[in-house]
């Protein structure tokens, strides 16, 4: 595989919870995904239910620069299939998880300049469990992302076990509850960065305050023998868009990891950032650097 990652990534990975390769993609790449943006955006404004496409930042009063989220980006323009198909993002994929590769979901996380929303620390798998752990997220910055504009944080070599994300209540906080003293590490990188980030790797994000845009497309990944685990109406949901990437499906499912810990989700329609936020507070903890 001509993008293959050389052993010492593959250990950096393994050992950290993550890997940065810097400039996967290039300028025209880039330029291709900001044209898609641009025509997705135009295109939910002009629906009737452009809820179906994007998520607005809190109080953006309709304002088109202060989209925080595109739903799903993968199923609405083939710019954004394209790169979860790349091999330059696939075959280092293949690196981590093996031949057998699937999409699970995709997301096109906005932070606008001065008003981009935080994300809290949380793990992926925290919000849907599979029988292993060999689930992983590609992050791909389409703008330079700098810790001055809210570039992702990791707790480094905290990716094996689960954290609690459920509240003393029962309730799925979608955030991690449970104390902790790592030190976090944040990723800048240039624009066209991709970010490997193991499912059980503790992340969160900053506020955007700055007057720079910093635009993170998401591609998760899966195992074809990484099967989810059912807890309810929310997992058959979330089971309607895997897409087969590379090899194929497994028939066995392989059980290995960590045990997972199931969330209570009852709302099937909200996105984290309405998880986190609809939760009250963040319960005792250490939120290293915010």
């Amino acid at each position: 595989m001509a993008w293959s990652l050389d052993l010492d990534e593959v250990e950096d990975y393994r050992r950290e919870g993550c890997l940065v390769v810097e400039s996967a993609l290039g300028s025209g790449d880039l330029q291709r995904l900001d044209d898609a943006i641009r025509e997705v955006t135009e295109t939910a404004f002009g629906s009737n239910d452009r809820a179906e496409t994007i998520e607005l930042e809190p109080e953006s009063n309709g304002d088109p620069s202060r989209v925080r989220r595109i739903r799903d980006p993968y199923d609405r323009h083939p710019a954004f299939r394209a790169v979860a198909h790349d091999a330059r993002i696939v075959d280092r994929v293949e690196s981590l998880i093996g031949p057998d590769i699937e999409l699970h979901h995709s997301k096109l996380n906005m932070k606008p300049a001065q008003v981009g929303s935080p994300v809290d620390w949380h793990q992926d798998l925290a919000y849907y469990p599979h029988t292993n752990d060999s689930v992983l997220a590609v992050l791909i910055y389409i703008d330079d992302a700098s810790e001055s504009n809210g570039c992702i944080q990791v707790l480094p070599r905290m990716h094996h076990s689960y954290l609690e994300h459920t509240h003393s209540t029962g309730e799925f906080a979608g955030r991690v509850v449970e104390p902790t003293d790592a030190e976090p590490r944040p990723l800048p990188a240039p624009a066209g960065s991709a970010i490997f980030l193991h499912g059980l790797a503790p992340h969160s994000s900053l506020p955007n305050r700055s007057r720079e845009d910093r635009r993170t497309l998401i591609f998760a990944y899966r195992a074809g023998d990484a099967y989810p685990l059912f807890y309810g109406l929310r997992t058959t949901i979330d089971e309607a868009r895997p897409t087969p990437v590379r090899g194929r499906r497994a028939r066995r499912a392989r059980f290995d990891g960590p045990a997972p810990i199931v969330p209570e989700i009852n709302d099937l329609t909200v996105s984290l950032y309405d998880i986190q936020a609809s939760k009250g507070s963040r319960e005792t903890r250490r939120s290293p650097r915010g």
